[in-house]
This record gives C-alpha cells, structure tokens and sequence, in this order.
C-alpha cells in the first residue's frame, strides 16, 4: 500500500453517496422484450389492446401484433404469442359462459382474425381477465424482490 494512501478500513455499508458527476446519463433505460407465451406481462398487453379494439368484426391477428408492437417499442410481439394469448381468452370465455361467441379466432382471406363479441357482458369480464394477468405480474415481481442472487438464491 502507498504510504500516502488513507488508511481508514472497510466497514459494512454503503455510506453516503456523493452527487453525481456532471453530464453522468440517468441509467433508467429498460432492456427490451421478447414477448412470451404464459408471461402474465405479455398476456396483460395484449389483453389490454384487445379491450379496446371494435367490437363484433374480425381484425386481423398481425393488425393486433403491429399496433402491440408499434405501442410499446421495447417490446417484440410474436404473431404466435398474441394468438396464444386470444386462444386462452377464448378458453377461458368458453369456461365461463359455455359457448364459443364471445372471442372467435378464424382464419381469415387475409390471415388469422379475432372476433370479440359486441355485447354489455364483454367489458367487465376482459376487465377480470386483465385484472388476473396484473395481479400475476405483481406475484412475480414480489418474488423477483426476494431473491438475492440472480441464481434464484435468497
């Protein structure tokens, strides 16, 4: 060690941050995503989406995928992931109201469409569908929170 170093020793604890150094970038960039089947993050953003589009006609699957991606840039949505997501939907609809109207996913002139019912029961149900994803988002996220190493360890 240099005779003209400080001889103070480590102590447990970060101490006092000092200011940030002029021109320092904010580090609050999140890393992109690539949307995935059975992810209660992805399922809530296309879930989203989906109750807001028109009612009672098909719109085509890679309609939904483009607007998916083109509202959230750092994401990726995969046409196969979104129509897992509307496939789930349609299962749990058929669970709950016994018939198949409600979400119908055909194959289309253009391609894959999802057709959502145009009807009073539709709204509050997709709200319960989106509120389930978002309490499942908030479930993973309190046990990320709890780990401490990446490994899962914690």
């Amino acid at each position: 060690m240099p005779a003209d170093s400080p001889t103070t020793p480590a102590t447990p604890g970060l101490g006092t941050l000092r200011a940030a150094p002029a021109g320092l970038p904010e580090a609050d960039l999140a890393p992109p995503v690539v949307a995935e089947s059975r992810d209660p993050f992805t399922a809530l953003r296309v879930i989203h989406l989906l109750a807001r589009i028109e009612r009672g006609r098909p719109i085509r699957l890679a309609d939904i995928v483009d607007r998916l991606n083109a509202s959230h840039l750092d994401w990726i949505f995969p046409a196969s992931v979104v129509a897992d997501v509307a496939v789930g939907l349609q299962a749990n609809w058929m669970a709950d109201y016994r018939n198949g109207s409600g979400i119908e996913i055909q194959d289309g002139a253009y391609g894959p469409t999802i057709t959502i019912e145009d009807s009073s029961r539709v709204d509050p149900w997709i709200v319960r569908q989106a509120e389930r994803q978002r309490a499942a988002c908030h479930d993973r996220l309190e046990a990320f929170s709890r780990l401490d190493r990446a490994g899962g360890e914690g």
